[in-house]
């Protein structure tokens, strides 16, 4: 996938790229798969702002994704590759064999035309979706469950993906791409493959607008705040204070564990930290 530069003839333009759209093959999204998504500018029901810097952004609609890949046994094919303003990976829609259609994450390597499957008789090829057990070791997936049937939660942002290292009892060893290792059980069910569009990492808005476009309003750093604003606020003229990182409520900003007594704990066996 190309990334396209353009010629300075603005201060926007000059850093600005964006991705080619050659691998898109349609514009607008499967009807019956889409709903409409509402903005809450950060606020919660009682008009609060719980989340800052939220707000504007360009309308969507949301795209409904598969990511159950509950239909056992049955053959689809890749009709269409389509943008997805909700996420930064493709996706691909697929008709089924029974005639339903469906979105997908787009896999590195699946185009048009090509067929997939879930279920345990899947072969180990790209956009076919087996529980763990059914998948050898050493294999590279996405698209990952937590816990069986609830749904895809981990490796879904482009580019991403895991590796399936060991099996013992119910358990899979898997690395993800954190390089955190930790057992996931056997039952849930992943993707093979890696997460496609994994340029996307190398796009650069070169402008503040289109940070706005997304949704993200400006974020004031707390060391320009007064003191009843930040902690890290106030002083005579331009000072850092001395002061050590904060968060507006006080709580270490760096490096400062937040994470207490998590019943998942005992399934991390090597945390991203600990490289």
């Amino acid at each position: 996938m190309s990334i396209k530069q353009f010629k300075p003839y603005t201060p926007g333009r000059r850093q600005m790229t964006i991705q080619g759209r050659e691998d898109i093959t349609a514009d607008k999204p499967e009807r019956s798969l889409t709903a409409p998504l509402r903005k809450s500018g950060g606020r919660n029901n009682t008009g609060r702002i719980t989340m800052r810097h939220i707000g504007g952004g360009h309308r969507r609609t949301y795209r409904i994704i598969d990511f159950r890949r509950d239909k056992l046994g049955i053959p689809g094919k890749v009709a269409t590759v389509e943008y997805d303003p909700n996420r930064n990976a493709r996706i691909a829609l697929v008709h089924y064999a029974d005639g339903e259609k469906r979105y997908i994450l787009l896999p590195r390597g699946l185009k048009v035309g090509d067929r997939i499957v879930a279920g345990p008789e899947a072969d180990i090829t790209p956009g076919n979706a087996l529980k763990l057990k059914d998948i050898p070791v050493g294999t590279v997936i996405h698209n990952l469950e937590l816990e069986p049937g609830r749904g895809a939660k981990l490796v879904r942002a482009a580019g991403t993906s895991a590796q399936l290292m060991a099996k013992e009892g119910k358990y899979a060893y898997i690395r993800m791409p954190s390089g955190e290792l930790r057992l996931i059980l056997q039952e849930c069910m992943a993707t093979i493959g890696q997460v496609g569009n994994e340029d996307h990492e190398n796009i650069s808005l070169g402008k503040a607008g289109k940070t706005r476009y997304g949704g993200r309003r400006p974020t004031v750093r707390g060391m320009v705040m007064n003191p009843v604003d930040h902690p890290m606020g106030g002083g005579e003229g331009r000072s850092k204070g001395n002061k050590h990182p904060l968060s507006p409520w006080g709580t270490p900003a760096k490096g400062y564990r937040t994470r207490k007594n998590k019943p998942s704990d005992r399934l991390i066996v090597r945390r991203r930290y600990d490289k």
